[in-house]
């Protein structure tokens, strides 16, 4: 990859600054762009001396100002200007690695990368970072990184991972802590690997380095684990000891951080049995991208709508398919919605995952076939609601590559997708009939 520039917004400081697509942008202020970091950090001053060369091997340098912070408006051939890096792991626990085969390629790709981290939220490892990479996140002060961590004892650290050389991922930790870096952790706990006192000992490990944030999960088993480590699901008895083990650490980090720090998946208190922590919990819901509060900002969000609703006339009827995790939760937001409009008609559907596996039980992996095989022939009433979360970014396919027009056709029933809030889901709710 290289920094050749192959178009230029339109307006933009770069466009009335006349810099033209097909040049190479050396530099920005003396320092060298080699990816999208360097060009957004170096490129946020009110005032650049950018160095361009054309594709005769000439440069020159031009004078650009522009609010600070704007975009030069510079379009290269990725968005990373640079190839995005791969995972150099083995984790026992990947999800990739316990994928069905004969998907689409993009599904199997397991990137590790900083620059992601920053851009996009990624969690990553730290493993593939080099010592240069990590000096320029505490030089340019990078913040917030996403790190998984799963253990911080080396020995068990280097074993989860897959990768000899995965301690010094923990030195870099130490070091972005002890520079300021903001960092958000997770732990994706695996039952009689990191769990007990080895989760302890991450915890303890974690409030000494500096973390913000960190989400604890259980461990996600597909049927496809064929020729992979041994590992059994996380029940509700673990399920409750994790639960624990996090409160403990969680009160000791309100007392000396202000915050809990350490916060518990949904998943884990569906699976103990227990009630869902009410909203203060949750903080500022750090950790709602791992799962972490969804449910209860989704039922805080559509509640405090209803209190405002004041429905009359007449609604479409609905059917809700969702994972079984959350159908119960759903059924609760449903009996509310009818308790305060009666004529309202809607059920629920909590759908079985035989594509990957029953132990996989959250929404977000529900596919299209599954939906097909166990909607097909129901009563859905007007509409089938579904969350986004099943599928492709800003597309309308599932993970295996069914699409809504696709579903629609096979259940004979119109597909509504609702947004990850309570607001939207209400308003879906109370679509009026026509007529």
């Amino acid at each position: 990859m290289s920094t050749v520039i192959t178009s230029i917004d339109s307006p933009s400081p770069a466009r009335r600054a006349g810099i033209r697509a097909g040049e190479k942008l050396i530099s920005i202020n003396g320092h060298e762009i080699v990816d999208v970091l360097d060009y957004r950090f170096y490129g946020y001053d009110a005032h650049s001396e950018l160095v361009l060369q054309d594709q005769d091997g000439n440069e020159r340098q031009i004078s650009l100002v522009k609010p600070e912070g704007q975009d030069l408006g510079l379009n290269f051939d990725t968005y990373l200007i640079d190839e995005p890096r791969p995972c150099s792991n083995h984790c026992i626990f990947c999800f990739v690695d316990q994928m069905p085969p004969h998907m689409r390629h993009t599904l199997y790709f397991k990137d590790d990368d900083a620059r992601l981290s920053f851009l996009m939220g990624n969690y990553i490892t730290l493993t593939n970072l080099t010592e240069r990479e990590a000096q320029r996140i505490i030089d340019l002060r990078i913040s917030p990184i996403n790190v998984s961590v799963h253990a911080t004892d080396p020995q068990l650290h280097c074993s989860m991972l897959g990768n000899k050389d995965a301690r010094r991922s923990l030195d870099y930790m130490r070091a972005f802590g002890k520079a300021g870096i903001v960092m958000n952790g997770q732990i994706v706990v695996c039952p009689g690997w990191n769990d007990g006192e080895q989760l302890r000992r991450t915890m303890a490990d974690l409030m000494e380095m500096g973390f913000a944030s960190c989400s604890v999960v259980p461990v996600g088993l597909t049927r496809f684990r064929k020729g992979l480590s041994h590992m059994d699901p996380v029940n509700g008895k673990t399920a409750g000891e994790i639960i624990d083990i996090a409160e403990e650490y969680g009160k000791r980090c309100l007392e000396r951080f202000g915050t809990r720090l350490f916060f518990c998946a949904d998943e884990l208190f569906i699976r103990a049995g227990r009630p869902l922590p009410e909203e203060a919990y949750y903080e500022e819901y750090h950790q709602l991208e791992n799962g972490v509060g969804m449910l209860r900002s989704l039922m805080t969000e559509f509640l405090s709508g209803l209190k405002e609703l004041h429905p009359s006339g007449k609604y479409k009827s609905f059917t809700i398919a969702t994972g079984k995790a959350a159908e119960p939760f759903l059924h609760q937001l449903v009996d509310a919605a009818q308790e305060k409009y009666p004529l309202l008609q809607g059920s629920v559907i909590g759908i079985d995952n035989d594509f990957f596996g029953r132990t996989i039980d959250v929404a977000g992996l529900v596919t299209g076939g599954d939906l097909i095989a166990q909607l097909s022939g129901r009563e859905l009433g007007d509409r089938v609601l579904i969350t986004n979360h099943m599928l492709r970014y800003n597309q309308d396919v599932f993970l295996d590559d069914v699409s809504i027009p696709e579903l629609e056709a096979a259940i004979g029933c119109p597909v509504e997708v609702a947004e990850a809030d309570g607001f939207s889901l209400l308003d879906l709710f109370f679509q009026p009939a026509q007529g």
